[in-house]
């Protein structure tokens, strides 16, 4: 039941306002990333993994920081979006890795272009005086990326090994 509450109220909390605040400020703060870490440490105790299993997932994390800052050195994402993008790969482990990556990189492309497309439409008179609004419609500004990797987990969970795990721990 714990396990549960973890992963279907706590992480998706965690995981919205860290979508939230990198849309309203393109940047992820670095606790949320390491609350999930912590967190996944507690979901890993509560649903009995074992020690080979915990490795494998610990193992998909720092390939996943790899990658994520590769990708933060290229100036293709954040890095706090490449942190995110290593916690939540802890919490996937290799098994559904690769999907979710998939999923997220295809909403970080329908996100890109969504924002690059309003991007060249005027603002409304009230939206224009919202600051956060008027950065991210700036096309000098980035993807906030976060939002996708939320969202790319969101799609994959219910089809995750964490998701079994949860619901028989």
């Amino acid at each position: 039941m714990f396990a549960q509450l973890l992963l279907m109220m706590v992480v998706p909390a965690l995981l919205a306002a860290a979508a939230v605040w990198d849309l309203a400020s393109f940047t992820i703060p670095n606790y949320l990333s390491l609350a999930l870490v912590a967190l996944f440490g507690v979901f890993a105790l509560t649903t009995g993994f074992s020690a080979g299993d915990a490795g494998l997932h610990l193992l998909a994390c720092l390939v996943a920081l790899a990658i994520g800052f590769t990708m933060f050195a290229l100036n293709y994402i954040g890095g706090g979006d490449a942190k995110l993008f290593a916690a939540l790969a802890l919490w996937l482990g290799p098994h559904d890795l690769v999907a979710y990556s998939l999923v997220a990189t295809m909403l970080g492309g329908v996100l890109t272009l969504t924002l690059l497309a309003v991007r060249q439409l005027p603002l409304p008179a009230g939206l224009a005086r919202q600051g956060w609004i008027l950065k991210l419609h700036d096309s000098r500004s980035g993807i906030p990326y976060g939002v996708a990797l939320a969202a790319g987990f969101f799609v994959i969970l219910p089809q995750a090994e964490i998701f079994r795990l949860a619901a028989i721990g």
